[in-house]
């Protein structure tokens, strides 16, 4: 077993990533991206191979509880440091603290200033009472909490998501280690740390830091309660509260979480949670079901089940009045062989700097795919430990897989809460590395620049540029 990031992949993971690059800008010239995205690019990939090599192999040794402080403080670090620069970075280029053509986070915060300066009953009409839909309802509720305390500092709100950023690498190196063992455990935490993504997230005034958060402490929750043989009302009803608590980010999320936990308690073997306690969580999941998702919630559901082919025709159709004449062919028997490597870089100058910000982390994503599907052959084919997998693989399946269904298969936001899981089996798959395996492995970072370079004639080949 690999119980580190290898050398020889970190640099293989960096010089795609500026070959890839590099031909991108000189193919393409007239769409080159601007330095500054260039540079925030390099910073992330940088940070995280080279950052991921050395951390790993230095932080092997140290005693469990030191290595989690040491994750926490450290990604906290980045996070504020990251956080502090994006601030005064998009005041510059937009002349407001807020992203690129920002729509959903600016509604957020003026939303929550709004809500703030009302009486609570109004707050609670509007956002329980009067909606049809609670899938935004958290996250607006977790901001007027907030701006009545506070005020509607933005800067506050992101420190608030460095600590529940920090604290989601925690908790994710806790549930790695309990699915795999403690090295490969350390090695999830350190790519969370570093992984742009999560990190720029920190910088925006958007939910999915939050939701993140609440994600994986279901999931490290649901993992504890299976594996412990506590059935107190709070070892069961944390995480079956925090899975309730997802619907009010993103509907399909907590379905999910449901589904996942059902999932393994069907499948998970006896070494896991044992068969008398699989009758007593499922019992109270039912009951809590019964309790809290009826009326709008489950209405919810339904609704999204039934008109998810409706929807990802419109979304297609919608990318294709806006010039993106290609996106018709982006059904869901195309984009779920890919879910698991996707969204692809933009390299390239489309007018969407938001997704020029993220390139650097959606390389990483591209670039480390090939361990999920090495994790994937592994637990499947070759170990067949899957039922050990139940809990963070069905999740993963089943959100990437409703998501490549819905006509968002290649919005990195709609596939951020896939990540999480994603890299434990980056770490996994990592660990799984022989001279057998490593020779299709190799064949793979020569397919990345490919991936990328090919994004970008479908970017401007789409909008008939050339």
């Amino acid at each position: 077993m690999i119980p580190f990031f290898p050398k020889a992949i970190s640099n293989k993971g960096l010089l795609f990533y500026f070959i890839s690059l590099a031909v991108v800008s000189l193919v393409f010239m007239n769409y080159t991206m601007g330095l500054p995205f260039m540079l925030i690019g390099m910073a992330g990939v940088l940070l995280f191979f080279y950052g991921s090599q050395q951390l790993t192999v230095q932080w092997q040794q140290l005693p469990a509880k030191q290595f989690a402080q040491q994750l926490f403080w450290v990604a906290l670090g980045i996070r504020v440091v990251w956080v502090v620069f994006s601030y005064f970075f998009y005041i510059r280029q937009t002349g407001q603290p807020f992203e690129f053509e920002s729509a959903d986070a600016l509604g957020y915060h003026e939303e929550a200033k709004w809500l703030a300066s009302q009486p609570w009953k109004k707050t609670w009409d509007y956002l329980f009472v009067k909606r049809t839909a609670y899938s935004d309802s958290g996250y607006s509720l977790y901001l007027t909490v907030l701006y009545r305390l506070f005020g509607p500092h933005v800067l506050l709100a992101r420190f608030l998501k460095v600590l529940m950023s920090s604290f989601t690498c925690v908790l994710l190196y806790k549930l790695a280690a309990r699915n795999t063992d403690e090295k490969v455990g350390r090695m999830a935490g350190i790519f969370a740390m570093l992984m742009p993504n999560l990190i720029v997230y920190c910088g925006l005034h958007l939910k999915e830091t939050e939701m993140l958060f609440l994600m994986v402490a279901f999931l490290e929750r649901a993992d504890y309660l299976m594996r412990s043989n506590k059935n107190d009302l709070l070892s069961i009803g944390v995480p079956i509260l925090l899975a309730f608590s997802l619907f009010l980010f993103r509907t399909v999320l907590g379905a999910v979480a449901l589904f996942s936990l059902l999932t393994a308690l069907v499948f998970s073997p006896k070494k896991i949670v044992a068969r008398g306690r699989k009758w007593v969580i499922a019992f109270w999941m039912i009951l809590a079901v019964a309790v809290l998702g009826g009326g709008a919630i489950m209405n919810e559901v339904e609704d999204l089940w039934s008109h998810r082919e409706t929807n990802q025709e419109l979304k297609r159709m919608e990318q294709t009045v806006r010039g993106n004449q290609w996106a018709k062919y982006a059904t869901g028997t195309v984009m779920v062989p890919m879910v698991f490597v996707l969204p692809f870089s933009t390299m390239v100058d489309m007018h969407q700097e938001n997704q020029l910000v993220l390139h650097g982390g959606n390389y990483v994503r591209n670039f480390m795919g090939v361990f999920v599907l090495l994790a994937f052959i592994s637990a499947l084919f070759i170990q067949k430990n899957w039922r050990d997998f139940a809990l963070i693989g069905s999740f993963v399946v089943a959100y990437l897989g409703a998501v490549s269904l819905s006509g968002f298969s290649n919005s990195e936001r709609f596939l951020l809460p896939g990540l999480p899981c994603m890299i434990i089996f980056w770490a996994y798959g990592i660990s799984l590395l022989n001279a057998r395996n490593y020779r299709f492995v190799k064949y793979w970072f020569l397919f990345v620049p490919v991936m990328e370079i090919g994004w970008a004639v479908f970017k401007i080949g789409s909008r008939g540029l050339f």
